[in-house]
């Protein structure tokens, strides 16, 4: 069995660095297609060359590709990952932080500098007597199962490297040193971090395309057939997050080409459809050149702005989809014009032709479209939680959310406990709040203006202490989304029994939002602000049959040295999760139950609800 460390390779040779170019080093890895088999200078075309030669080729790719791939892996290992690391022995920020970012990347650079890539050189050097690859990547390929980890760390590192970004300037500064560096290609470090979610994607490819040229008696068939076999299930782990990564990597792009002024790297966002259009001027007959960015959630309004490195905006305007409206405009001077308005502003526009007019506002329309069916969704799945508006606070009493439907306060999201944070209520809003959070008065009208005691929120608006549009404008952090919210547009929701490791038992509220099919949230109650944790699926191990010591309609969910146990009230229960939580470890989207009816969470749920 292979022992994997962290040392560095014993020979300089075994870890290609950078060359000259670093633009020719990225052609080929970035590209689309993955694989562009370069031609000998033989000057022989495809149809005189010898199958022999053909599978050479191929084998040769895998090598060339492997060396820039492994210089990569260096830079983020070696470099990036090093520097911060010494900065963090500093006390500078906690190392917990970088090591999350990271992953298991030492693991992965190790495994291709020390490993498969010594085997390939060896074996291109030997080719001649031994034309083969299958049996070098049917003995290593078990090994890129350590891709998973990565994999499904991937979106969580995104998340920190953005906060501790814009919180560190100390982390921050050491990114952008190593950027500048020519190393780096003029290329991000987000950038960077996608190559090793794309690579087990691209063996597959690759050994699809050898297998297509080795003979059916070949010696090197078994063995190619069997790694392609080890690659693929290694690379459907994968392939759900290059998806999410194609997303990410272009909002990348546009944040880049923003001057990485606007925060839209987030999974959430999607780029709907971006181009240049005309603004028409509100005073006069002029039309100037805009750039729109056309996202599921907002609309950049840009100007373009000169640069020596390729085209660069600046973002005029950031107007939500929430409430926008858009309509066609006629103008005598000016065809193709539509107007787009929002609550932020009113922009009258001009498209290229009729088309290019209709693709706009059928973009903007089918958007606006799917927006209010989500918001319509959540309204209509929880119109017995009502809440009171900000216009009537204080006017009229509230409905109080009940104490058992809560495990932590609405507010500061710290956990309730039966001494030192104990329940209290909001006499203006009706959430559940501890004592710090509630030790407020303002005048209630509805209370006949007498003083009572509520949170630091409705204070604040009762009594005009701050702008309540700048109280709403805080970032929520990854786990700050209520249950409420999710559990209304779920593909599964309710209750089960929880047990990580050995920690005692727990009754949690499971939820698999629509919009994150593959995450599985866990929640202390329906009504949380705030989930316990969350378990991203893919790629972990379904068990289904119960220990010994575990409750007898029980499930696990395994990945490395990570087990989650579950136990449901049924067995008909559980074989509702279960075929959900299948289909999402492989990273397929899955489908609500036919019968998945959460219960009102406005009351008790029972545990049964889903």
């Amino acid at each position: 069995q292979l022992q994997l460390c962290c040392e560095q390779p014993k020979s300089c040779s075994q870890t290609p660095q950078w060359g000259s170019n670093p633009k020719e080093q990225r052609t080929g890895l970035e590209s689309g297609h993955g694989w562009n088999y370069a031609r000998h200078s033989s000057g022989h075309e495809d149809r005189q060359e010898t199958n022999e030669q053909k599978l050479f080729k191929i084998a040769n790719e895998l090598l060339q590709t492997e060396k820039a791939y492994v210089a990569r892996l260096n830079l983020l290992d070696k470099v990036f990952y090093a520097k911060l690391i010494e900065e963090a022995r500093k006390d500078t920020f906690t190392m917990d932080v970088v090591k999350n970012i990271f992953s298991n990347i030492s693991s992965i650079h190790t495994f291709h500098s020390q490993f498969l890539l010594p085997d390939l050189e060896k074996r291109m050097g030997e080719w001649t007597s031994t034309p083969r690859i299958g049996d070098i990547l049917q003995k290593l390929t078990p090994f890129l199962k350590m891709y998973a980890e990565y994999v499904r760390n991937f979106d969580h590192a995104m998340d920190l490297l953005k906060q501790w970004t814009d919180r560190s300037p100390p982390f921050k500064a050491i990114i952008l040193e190593i950027q500048s560096q020519e190393a780096c290609g003029s290329l991000s470090l987000q950038h960077h971090m996608l190559e090793p979610v794309q690579r087990v994607p691209r063996y597959e490819m690759l050994l699809k395309d050898y297998l297509k040229k080795l003979p059916q008696d070949h010696i090197d068939r078994r063995d190619a057939e069997k790694s392609l076999e080890i690659i693929a299930m290694a690379a459907t782990h994968s392939n759900t997050a290059i998806r999410k990564t194609e997303n990410l990597k272009k909002l990348l792009e546009i944040y880049e080409m923003l001057g990485e002024e606007e925060d839209i790297v987030n999974p959430s966002n999607e780029l709907i459809k971006e181009g240049h259009i005309l603004k028409l001027a509100a005073r006069n007959t002029s039309a100037m050149d805009r750039y729109l960015y056309l996202f599921n959630n907002m609309l950049l309004y840009c100007v373009p702005k000169f640069s020596l490195v390729g085209q660069k905006f600046t973002v005029r305007t950031r107007i939500g989809i929430e409430g926008m409206k858009v309509m066609e405009t006629y103008n005598e001077d000016y065809p193709h014009t539509f107007q787009v308005s929002g609550k932020e502003r009113t922009l009258e526009l001009q498209a290229s032709s009729k088309q290019d007019k209709e693709s706009w506002i059928k973009a903007f329309q089918e958007t606006i479209h799917i927006s209010l069916q989500k918001n319509e969704t959540f309204k209509s799945a929880f119109k017995d939680v009502e809440e009171v508006s900000i216009s009537e606070l204080g006017k009229r009493a509230p409905r109080w959310i009940r104490d058992n439907e809560v495990t932590m306060c609405m507010k500061c999201k710290e956990s309730f406990n039966a001494i030192t944070r104990r329940r209290h209520h909001c006499r203006a809003c009706g959430y559940v709040v501890c004592w710090k959070c509630s030790d407020y008065k303002a005048t209630l009208e509805y209370e006949g203006n007498k003083m009572n005691k509520v949170c630091k929120d409705c204070f604040c608006i009762l009594t005009g202490h701050i702008d309540s549009e700048e109280r709403e404008g805080k970032k929520k952090g990854i786990l700050e989304i209520e249950a409420a919210q999710f559990s209304g547009n779920s593909i599964m929701c309710g209750f089960l029994q929880y047990c990580e490791k050995n920690k005692p038992w727990q009754k949690v509220w499971c939820v698999i939002p629509q919009n994150e099919a593959l995450v599985l949230y866990l929640y202390g109650a329906p009504q949380d602000v705030k989930a316990q944790s969350t378990i991203p699926l893919l790629g972990y191990l379904v068990e289904d049959s119960p220990r010994p010591t575990d409750p007898p309609v029980s499930f696990r969910l395994s990945q490395s040295k990570s087990v989650h146990s579950f136990a449901a009230e049924s067995e008909e229960l559980k074989q509702r999760w279960l075929k959900v939580i299948r289909m999402a470890v492989t990273g397929e989207v899955p489908k609500p139950p036919e019968d998945n009816h959460s219960t009102e969470i406005t009351q008790e749920p029972s545990s049964n609800g889903v």
